[in-house]
């Protein structure tokens, strides 16, 4: 049954700015927002150098892509290009194809926590469930138009039809949906962004994904299309070539930024480029690989692709032993909390392993640690329970305190330790945690990145006013009431062992939890170290010192202080040079032989 659908406008809401499509302005000697990785392909701008490759494919092509693409401005666009080279095109759109809102609200309520605000469960099922797909070649053209069939899924129909596939990076997807210009999968409306954010998280994110893993060998051409009207694209096979070199190769995620409540003033005092009318940035998303992307640079055209593409491609390359484990689920990401000259974080823990695969359908949990970039005097970090903890006692007064709006005494609680610069703070799963004001804090955590529960958060609401979520019940469901007293000092405060030394560089040890399947070391030296993967993926960044080269095969990258940057298992043997004055410190995390 046809459905009238309200497709999304070009209207983005944030305060950051978009994305250019060429090299400008780049300012060296600093944290570049914008990494880009150079590739031997031809990166190609606008709707007509595609159209004009487009003609040699036939008659019948496949528009496929991700939620959040604006398919009016691609069909305006399109048809103008094709309209100048003496063509007419034939529009099937593939959710005309649709199973009924009833049907389709059958197949994902289960999965999207009812009443809850923020907590679904993974749906299990694919993108196919959402379409009935027998009768589209009855409205194929046969008259000299070229057939586009465009749409989310659009490639699920039969045939050998080339496909280009429309990519949108997940910030400008929240940035849209924020706006009202988005509709989830099988809906006709938009709605409100946080149950939007929800439907993406545990419905249309994990069958796209399913879907875009399943085509992609298949993809002709790959745009991105976050630029609505100033599109890039590469081929395909170009696409494929250059991941096969980022496979070896030492490479930056793309990072983006977000304030908050609590956020502080160092991203946006440190970090060019920025817009610096923003209230504050609470975020550095340094690489939460479900959310990042990798930009590819040739001719100055900048495109960028998520990096699930990487593993879609060789996830084996790319996570080396960790593989096996983690298939293609990038296991470990970095990110920054900025609470400088900014507030407390909520109150909060995160869920064990087998509440996370029971209630929300993940194959592993928060584990997580807090690395001090940055601190002022007095900044703590609140970590584990006094040792005279009642739970009762503690679960009513912040329940009281969410009913009557009335402070907590939180110290009396909660214990506190000075957050000072290296100092490494482990938060396995189940631990009651948050970082204090006036500190840049580098969290290196197991990927999953939102199952966070707030048991208390200042009486504080949120950037529009309104009342922050609690998760008071859920909390309490997974505190772990052991760790408290001296069982925090000695089980959550990381200890350094020097593993390898010489009088030019040393290799120090930190320790995690048990619970942690990863590890963290840190690399020290005055003028170069060479080191090796081990067959691990390494997850780096500078955290002393101005800058470094790190020289991979026949690669080399610039990084500078508080950039991130990714070493994959098969780049092997690689070396870092300190290109400072001063002593530099790189840290890395990888996954433990023990948990592959």
């Amino acid at each position: 049954m046809i459905k009238q659908e309200i497709m999304p406008g070009t209207s983005r809401n944030s305060e950051q700015f978009l994305m250019p499509s060429t090299i400008e302005n780049q300012i060296t000697g600093k944290y570049e927002i914008y990494p880009f990785y150079n590739i031997s392909g031809t990166i190609s701008s606008g709707y007509h150098s595609l159209t004009e490759r487009l003609l040699l494919k036939g008659e019948h092509i496949v528009f496929d892509g991700y939620i959040g693409v604006n398919w009016e401005a691609v069909k305006e666009q399109t048809t103008r290009a094709f309209t100048d080279l003496g063509k007419s095109i034939n529009w099937i759109s593939i959710n005309n194809y649709l199973k009924s809102s009833e049907d389709l609200e059958i197949k994902t309520s289960p999965f999207l926590g009812g009443d809850d605000p923020l907590f679904g469960s993974a749906y299990t099922g694919t993108l196919q469930d959402f379409f009935e797909l027998k009768n589209v070649d009855e409205v194929l053209s046969v008259d000299g138009s070229i057939n586009i069939i465009y749409g989310c899924g659009a490639a699920l129909v039969s045939g050998n039809f080339p496909i280009v596939y429309f990519d949108v990076p997940k910030n400008e997807i929240q940035f849209r949906s924020r706006a009202g210009s988005v509709n989830n999968l099988g809906r006709h409306f938009p709605e409100d962004p946080k149950i939007q954010y929800k439907r993406f998280y545990f419905i249309d994110w994990v069958v796209l994904n399913k879907h875009k893993e399943e085509i992609f060998p298949r993809i002709d051409f790959m745009v991105d299309e976050q630029r609505t009207e100033d599109i890039t694209w590469i081929s395909g096979n170009e696409l494929r070539s250059a991941l096969s070199t980022i496979t070896k190769n030492v490479f930056r995620a793309r990072p983006w930024f977000e304030p908050g409540v609590w956020g502080g003033q160092w991203i946006k005092e440190n970090i060019p480029g920025l817009n610096k009318d923003t209230k504050n940035y609470a975020w550095s998303f340094e690489l939460i690989a479900p959310e990042n992307g990798i930009i590819l640079e040739s001719g100055s055209k900048l495109l960028e692709v998520s990096i699930d593409c990487l593993l879609y491609y060789d996830h084996v390359a790319v996570l080396g032993k960790a593989a096996k484990r983690f298939g293609n689920k990038f296991p470990i990401r970095f990110d920054f909390l900025d609470t400088m000259d900014g507030d407390n974080l909520s109150l909060q823990c995160h869920p064990s392993v087998n509440y996370t695969k029971q209630h929300f359908g993940e194959d592993f949990t928060q584990d997580e640690t807090y690395y001090i970039l940055e601190s002022k005097p007095g900044a703590e970090v609140y970590l584990g329970f006094q040792n005279d903890i009642d739970p009762d006692t503690f679960r009513r007064e912040l329940e009281s305190s969410f009913i009557h709006h009335k402070e907590v005494d939180v110290k009396k609680y909660i214990q506190t330790f000075p957050a000072r610069k290296h100092d490494l703070f482990l938060i396995p799963n189940g631990t009651v945690h948050c970082s204090g004001r006036d500190a840049l804090v580098l969290e290196i955590s197991a990927t999953p990145y939102i199952f966070t529960f707030k048991m208390y958060d200042w009486l504080r609401p949120d950037l529009n006013g309104l009342p922050r979520p609690l998760n008071i019940n859920r909390a309490f469901e997974n505190l772990n009431f052991d760790r408290k007293g001296k069982v925090v000092e000695n089980t959550l405060l990381s200890k350094s062992t020097k593993l390898k030394e010489t009088d030019e560089w040393r290799v120090v040890g930190l320790s995690t939890h048990d619970e942690h399947f990863y590890a963290i070391a840190r690399l020290e030296f005055k003028e170069s170290i060479t080191d090796n993967t081990n067959d691990q993926c390494l997850i780096m960044s500078l955290v002393e010192g101005e800058s470094v080269t790190v020289i991979t095969g026949q690669r080399q990258m610039v990084v500078h202080y508080a950039e991130t940057f990714i070493i994959p298992a098969a780049a092997g043997s690689f070396m870092i040079k300190n290109e400072g004055p001063s002593l530099a410190k790189v840290i890395k995390a990888f996954v433990k032989d023990s948990s592959c």
